[in-house]
């Protein structure tokens, strides 16, 4: 590690402390305790996701009862500096734990008994089912803030209180509070349903992977390895924290986690190279944030949306792997027009030979093999990362510094750690999926969003996207993909299915049977599918259709492998939108992180991110308009390498620079490029014609009388 980056550490240290609760000291009585409980935690889960044979419900509800008790111990509920005050913090706080465990514990002893009295509470079924919400709503607060529980609320009580008070299409009929309870807490649908199931199968178990891959030294080598492969390149340090944060966010499940942890060295790296302060910052928090998208961890993502869409997680991070490099190429592109601009290569970065960094740690790349190996055979996610866990520990022992139990332990406790403030809020989100699952509001939201939209594929895009950005000022990542995802999802897939729809339609390749719902409606328009038509024609022709028969309509005219691809799509479209709550202000903090190491305000450095970040904006387009996803592999080949050069000419409008100033006619032409190059079409002499462009205006802004001495920026302007 740098001197800068060693320098730096206090400063970040101290500035953190604005972007999350107070935690207690690991040194502390409370910090010993989360230690041992979480190695135990830890082992637990490995055996449930193992050999364990207890119910699904009975895991959700221990699971929520050991990581509450781990949240309660690690974020006290008010931070105070008297030694008295903190114990009796401490007490409450322990207290607070040993609750949630009573809880769970009520619910494996009295649930049997509960439907023995044909589902009629008792005081103590009351006394349990609230009090496991209130604690689940309180560590929540404790780690996210007040939206969540303010929102988990609301969202209960207008089941069972003031849902029958509004007119119109959110009204609600109303469920007694009794029906409530026991939904939220009893219930495989409510708080230790699917979403809780997630969190302790897939979800927890790739968290520990990354523990154990971080405690065994990977995390150096992927610095290490990204500045072998990157720094010797135009921007070689900006593109060194674009590769080596996107390799450690590939394992990481948290952006901000990601940014502290490389941007102490990629910071002060690029900083020292001429970059300004602020971009460095905005490209370490752009690159973190895209950590999220690159499998085979993506977050918890890539499981949620396998168990939203029943798409196999191997096919899902297959599909995910080749639009990540796409986000992560526009961010690198971002970083070589900077580069140019402000001659930020006048610091060597000092590297090792690229084989004698591979002799070293070639062997961290064996957990990864034997990951994606396994899942390639056919077993579980979760087996697959259980082996691989066990196989990083081995792997270590062809190192110069073998993994031994302390490092085991220390892996099993630093696992449960992350893990904790994630569980409690997968488990709390799950609570307002209930809510909408059963009130109905999620189809009665999908309807209205189409109809807003005017049935519009890019407008219900662009209102996903404002809905996204309004969560993330509230929400996490995750929990934001979770409550657009139950949403707007329907809306967004029956939009790319139709899409699809209407190209059969007008290029009069209907299926037969699919025709026999347009004869029900309307015999003398059913007579015109059997030839090719305009567009236009063939969208009025499918607006004679009843919105009741579209879904029978799809079924019969698109096969279900294709309709699997565009619910994926969809899904795909929300998940990326969603990540950008961590690079856009007001609320960032992402961007608030790499801030706290550049030393630059921080609503200034989360405008830098946002804007390098613009891929999350970009490739969700090619979701919904092209074959990038479920497309066969020449097609999308074809759309990824015209797209890459697209996201570049993007990047040089933006810009106004490539290798040097872009005149305002050629900044003209080079939209006029990326607008060829992105914008959905069928011509390959468009494509053609765009990457000429791009290529004249490329090599133009090289001339030196299109490209004026550029001024020298400050790195600490």
């Amino acid at each position: 590690m740098s001197k800068d980056a060693i320098d730096l550490d206090q400063d970040v240290s101290e500035k953190l402390q604005s972007l999350e609760l107070t935690k207690r000291s690991e040194d502390s009585l409370a910090g010993k305790l989360i230690y041992w409980i979480g190695i135990g935690f830890a082992l637990a889960h490995i055996y449930f996701n193992t050999l364990g044979t207890l119910s699904e419900l009975w895991v959700s509800a221990i699971h929520f009862g050991g990581f509450a008790l781990i949240c309660a111990l690690m974020v006290p509920a008010v931070s105070t500096r008297s030694r008295a005050g903190g114990n009796l913090v401490l007490l409450l706080d322990i207290l607070l734990g040993l609750a949630s465990i009573a809880c769970a514990a009520y619910l494996i002893g009295f649930e049997d008994a509960l439907y023995d009295r044909g589902v009629k509470f008792v005081n103590a079924d009351w006394v349990a089912s609230a009090a496991a919400i209130f604690i689940a709503l309180e560590m929540v607060r404790r780690s996210t803030g007040w939206f969540i529980p303010v929102m988990t609320v609301l969202a209960l009580t207008y089941v069972f209180w003031w849902g029958p008070y509004i007119d119109g299409v959110f009204g609600f009929a109303g469920l007694s509070l009794e029906t409530v309870m026991f939904r939220s807490f009893f219930s495989p649908e409510g708080m230790f349903g699917s979403i809780a199931r997630i969190s302790w199968t897939y979800v927890f178990m790739f968290i520990l992977f990354g523990a154990f891959l971080v405690k065994s030294g990977a995390g150096d080598f992927i610095i290490e390895l990204s500045r072998c492969a990157a720094g010797r390149f135009v921007g070689g340090p900006g593109f060194v924290a674009v590769l080596g944060s996107g390799l450690m966010g590939s394992v990481s499940g948290s952006a901000v986690a990601n940014t502290v942890s490389t941007g102490v060295i990629t910071i002060p790296l690029m900083r020292r190279a001429g970059f300004p302060a602020r971009f460095a910052a905005g490209v370490e928090a752009a690159a973190s944030t895209g950590g999220q998208l690159m499998p085979p961890v993506m977050g918890a993502g890539a499981f949620i949306m396998a168990s939203y869409t029943q798409i196999s997680y191997v096919q899902i991070i297959g599909i995910a792997a080749l639009p990540a490099l796409l986000y992560f190429l526009s961010v690198g592109f971002f970083v070589r027009v900077e580069a140019q601009r402000s001659h930020a290569d006048s610091v060597e970065i000092d590297t090792r030979p690229l084989r004698e960094v591979l002799k070293e740690g070639w062997h961290y790349a064996l957990p990864l093999v034997v990951l994606v190996g396994m899942l390639i055979k056919g077993f579980t996610p979760t087996y697959a990362a259980g082996v691989a866990i066990i196989s990083v520990v081995a792997s270590s022992w062809l190192s110069r510094h073998p993994m031994g139990l302390r490092d085991v332990l220390d892996s099993l406790a630093q696992g449960s750690k992350n893990m904790a403030t994630t569980a409690m809020l997968l488990i709390t989100v799950g609570l307002v999926v209930n809510v909408v699952a059963m009130t109905g509001i999620g189809n009665t939201f999908s309807l209205m969003v189409t109809e807003w939209a005017g049935g519009s594929l890019f407008i219900t895009i662009f209102l996903v996207a404002l809905a996204s950005l309004i969560l993330g000022m509230g929400l996490p990542v995750t929990a934001s993909y979770i409550v657009l995802a139950t949403l707007s999802a329907p809306a967004l897939y029956n939009l790319i299915a139709e899409q699809q729809l209407l190209e059969l339609i007008a290029s009069g390749q209907l299926p037969e049977m699919a025709r026999s719902i347009f004869m029900l409606v309307d015999m003398d328009k059913a007579a015109l599918l059997s030839q090719p038509m305009a567009m236009a024609d063939a969208q009025a022709l499918l607006a004679v259709v009843p919105p009741d028969f579209k879904g029978q309509l799809l079924e019969m005219a698109i096969d279900p492998a294709t309709l699997s691809m565009a619910l994926l799509a969809a899904h795909m479209i929300i998940f990326w939108l969603s990540q950008d709550s961590n690079v856009t202000p007001p609320v960032c903090l992402t961007a608030f992180a790499a801030a706290a190491i550049a030393r630059t305000p921080a609503m200034a450095t989360g405008l830098t991110a946002w804007k390098v970040a613009k891929g999350l904006y970009v490739v969700p387009l090619l979701f919904a308009y092209t074959p990038l996803i479920g497309g066969s592999w020449d097609e999308v080949i074809t759309v990824f390498a015209f797209s890459v050069v697209g996201l570049y000419a993007f990047v040089g409008v933006m810009e106004g620079y490539l290798e040097g100033p872009l005149k305002l006619w050629m900044r003209a032409l080079c939209a006029v490029a990326a607008l060829a190059l992105l914008w959905p079409h069928e011509l390959l002499v468009l494509n053609l014609l765009g990457l000429g462009l791009f290529v004249a205006m490329f090599w133009l802004s090289r001339r030196p009388n299109g490209n004026g001495a550029p001024s020298a920026v400050a790195a600490t302007s």
